[in-house]
């Protein structure tokens, strides 16, 4: 047995052990060392993504909106990485920029903001935040913007894409429009809840009182309320406001008017057949009280049986009123829907 075995212990150890190539080391040093680089990178954004959640959430816990300047949104926003969807207002809202918009704007944002913090599916998915011009002019003119006010949706991945900018213009800026339009970019839905407001109540109460009062005082000569001329033209004032859009206007909000930023020309007639602005209402309102009184002219011309020479008078002062001025609302409405090819002394 000690014979047969000892050449094949002889065998084992003149066998030399198997080792890895030499050059291998380095390459096995180098992988260890990244995969461990790596590692801590990733723990390095996490701790850096905690710590801005923590910020934002600490910051939405004083108040619904928070303002930045320009380290600040190139921290929260711009800067990777981030998990959270940003709703950012650009505006303008000191007093030497007259921009009677930007704070009609920040009232609905501000309630849109105020529904989201108090409601019970607040999470820290989404939050709102505000850039003043005066406090972030350099973030305006990285962003190229030149106008305000702006509202802007910036995602968790990615830039922000054309439709993550707000159509302010076509839809105006009430708080349901917004949480329409952050509903489809974010999934996120937020009920709006408006503060009370009494205003109405108390006018019509004011109303009811003047009403009752005055009735109370002519309670012996109440002919009055069968004056036909009277009620005509309450009749004619609902008309006017209703046709020229006042209750598209109170349900929209769209701005009374619009500034180009470029050569600082107002417009007061919105050039899109879907929109309107607050002026544009008054001058319809104008311009169709303008034809109604030229049509009451020409009637009473025409049935009158007073001098012939002041009756004459009256029916051209009627027709000048129903021609001019029916020509100037041709020509708005022609401005408006573009193509329309019919037109009446004025284009």
């Amino acid at each position: 047995m000690g014979a047969r075995g000892a050449p094949s212990r002889r065998r084992q150890a003149g066998r030399r052990p198997r080792y890895l190539p030499t050059g291998s080391f380095p390459f096995l040093l180098l992988l260890l060392l990244l995969c461990i680089q790596l590692g801590g990178g990733q723990k390095k954004k996490e701790n850096l993504l905690t710590e801005k959640v923590e910020q934002l959430m600490e910051w939405s816990s004083r108040r619904s909106i928070f303002r930045m300047n320009g380290d600040k949104f190139r921290k929260f926003i711009k800067t990777p990485p981030r998990n959270y969807s940003m709703i950012v207002m650009f505006t303008a809202l000191q007093p030497q920029r007259q921009c009677s918009v930007c704070r009609q704007a920040n009232e609905e944002y501000q309630i849109l903001a105020n529904s989201w913090r108090y409601s019970s599916a607040f999470c820290n998915k989404l939050f709102f935040s505000m850039v003043d011009y005066d406090e972030g002019t350099d973030v305006f003119q990285q962003l190229n913007m030149n106008s305000a006010p702006t509202f802007m949706h910036f995602p968790p991945k990615g830039r922000p894409k054309r439709a993550d900018t707000f159509d302010l213009q076509r839809i105006g800026f009430a708080a349901e429009q917004l949480a329409k339009w952050i509903a489809d970019r974010t999934d996120v839905h937020i009920r709006v809840f408006r503060p009370p407001n009494y205003s109405g109540t108390i006018a019509l109460a004011l109303l009811v009182s003047l009403v009752g009062g005055l009735l109370y005082l002519r309670r012996n000569n109440l002919e009055f309320i069968y004056n036909k001329t009277g009620w005509a033209m309450v009749s004619l004032c609902i008309v006017f406001a209703m046709t020229s859009g006042q209750m598209w206007n109170h349900i929209r909000g769209p701005p009374y008017a619009h500034k180009n930023p470029h050569n600082g020309q107002v417009s007061y007639i919105h050039g899109s057949s879907q929109a309107q602005f607050v002026a544009e209402s008054h001058i319809i309102l104008v311009l169709n009280a303008a034809i109604t009184m030229g049509m009451v002219l020409l009637n009473e011309a025409a049935t009158s049986k007073g001098d012939v020479g002041k009756r004459r008078i009256i029916c051209l002062v009627g027709l000048g009123l129903v021609v001019f001025f029916f020509s100037f609302l041709l020509s708005i409405f022609r401005s408006k829907y573009h193509g329309y090819p019919y037109s009446f002394l004025i284009k």
